[in-house]
């Protein structure tokens, strides 16, 4: 039964994270992307509703499989407790949860874009316009890899059975608390690097799929911590040379 549930979990992800990429892949294109992203400063509201569409979707594409050990580990402990159909109610209460940080965060996304775009900061595919703003990211978000904050939630996002252990809630309600409490680490965790999407662009389906990839890498493989540290590095280096290049 728990392998059953693992493998009918797994396909679940791999479908709602095939959708969001195929939707992202769509939307984001150079001949479909500009529908999404509004040329410019002066955005209506159907623009900033599109744009928020846009970030959440992303999220999605982006999060879901680098989450995906965290959801079976949690139908997994969910199945031990409750062998009813009534675990991927639970299963889907807590992805549900999740997911509603990360919209949350595509509402910030969403501000942040406007308000960069709105003073002159972004080009009309939402990357940076100059090479000193896309360093400031480069260089952030590389020294964010370095931070004890980084540490504690990135070893939480590899390692959640503590945390499920410490704060295991029964029922659909319960799953959707852990799922946010998770997305809110999970946030902390990441947030740095989906500033990275504003130096090559939002509308970038290469550089979306390289910080997915770098994300995934972190949170999964083998030796996933040492990796991001050291790839901060080279995150503060390449910062470091675009702002020698700006100067």
């Amino acid at each position: 039964m728990l392998e059953r549930d693992r493998l009918f979990v797994g396909a679940g992800l791999v479908g709602v994270s095939g959708l969001a990429w195929i939707y992202s892949v769509s939307g984001v294109g150079p001949m479909s992307g500009e529908m999404h992203v509004p040329r410019t400063a002066v955005w209506a509201p159907f623009d900033a509703w599109l744009v928020f569409v846009m970030w959440a979707v992303m999220m999605v594409a982006m999060m879901v499989p680098s989450a995906s050990p965290v959801v079976i580990a949690f139908a997994t402990l969910q199945r031990r407790q409750d062998t009813s159909a009534r675990v991927w109610t639970t299963v889907g209460a807590f992805l549900s949860g999740y997911l509603l940080v990360w919209t949350a965060f595509s509402g910030l996304a969403t501000l942040a874009q406007w308000g960069l775009q709105r003073a002159a900061l972004l080009t009309p595919t939402g990357a940076s316009a100059t090479s000193w703003l896309a360093g400031v990211f480069m260089v952030a978000a590389g020294a964010f890899q370095w931070t004890e904050l980084k540490t504690s939630c990135l070893r939480h996002c590899r390692s959640p059975f503590a945390f499920f252990l410490a704060s295991w809630r029964d029922g659909v309600g319960g799953a959707i608390r852990m799922g946010i409490e998770h997305g809110v680490v999970c946030v902390g965790c990441c947030w740095a690097l989906m500033l990275l999407m504003f130096v090559a662009g939002v509308m970038n389906v290469y550089w979306l799929a390289g910080l997915a990839l770098f994300v995934l890498v972190e949170k999964v493989a083998p030796g996933g911590e040492r990796f991001g540290r050291w790839a901060g590095l080279g995150l503060i280096g390449w910062g470091v040379m675009l702002l020698s290049e700006a100067v």
